[in-house]
């Protein structure tokens, strides 16, 4: 698959790049079901993102006294105990939250597939577009924004993917709500995704071809 390069003025070059049919056209085969392969290596990503430092007071941590409140027979009620049983306003909670690491695994191989899934249905959607290597001489919001404006990206979420860390690009992008960058070979399903437009520079495609 031949896609055009666009330079930051948001002009065609009149070169043509390929990207690789094994990852941006890839046809999963009858070896796993592709929308839940997607689905598993997000809900990983998202899940390594929780920290798990949730906690709630059960009622042995609560702060109260242990006295009892009411005889134990003749009452005419439950045996509630102290004051910080949890059936009273105040008490501890009934298996509430506990720290916990919520990360999980995942085969490499099931990852490798999700990502070339995600590429290939960018692909399809026509969401991708290739540039040719730029930096910014000043990491300036306004030089993004032009960019943006240029190739007529402004209004949707964009994820820029370049080939190495580029300080100037970054913090020209990181002040706008919509866009994020990455470089190649940090690029994982649930960021491919989570836009509307995918810019890959030129020499990010040739990494992202050999995955």
């Amino acid at each position: 698959m031949e896609v055009a390069v666009y330079n930051i003025k948001g002009q065609d070059t009149g070169r043509k790049i390929t990207l690789n049919d094994d990852v941006f056209a890839y046809e999963a085969g009858n070896e796993a079901n592709p929308e839940h392969v997607v689905y598993l290596d997000v809900k990983q990503y998202l899940a390594n993102q929780r920290q798990g430092t949730h906690k709630s007071k059960e009622r042995s941590e609560v702060s109260g006294s242990t006295r009892k409140l009411g005889r134990q027979k003749g009452g005419g009620g439950a045996r509630r105990g102290d004051i910080n049983s949890p059936v009273l306003v105040g008490g501890g909670r009934v298996f509430g939250p506990r720290p916990r690491d919520y990360r999980f695994k995942i085969n490499k191989k099931v990852k490798e597939l999700a990502r070339k899934l995600a590429l290939t249905a960018k692909a399809q959607n026509n969401e991708i577009i290739v540039v040719e290597n730029f930096t910014f001489e000043a990491p300036k919001t306004k030089n993004y924004m032009d960019l943006a404006k240029n190739l007529k990206i402004d209004d949707k979420k964009v994820l820029l993917v370049l080939s190495e860390a580029n300080k100037n690009v970054y913090l020209s992008v990181r002040n706008v709500a919509n866009a994020k960058t990455i470089v190649a070979r940090e690029l994982n399903t649930y960021a491919i995704l989570n836009n509307n437009a995918l810019v890959l520079t030129e020499d990010s495609v040739n990494q992202i071809n050999e995955l």
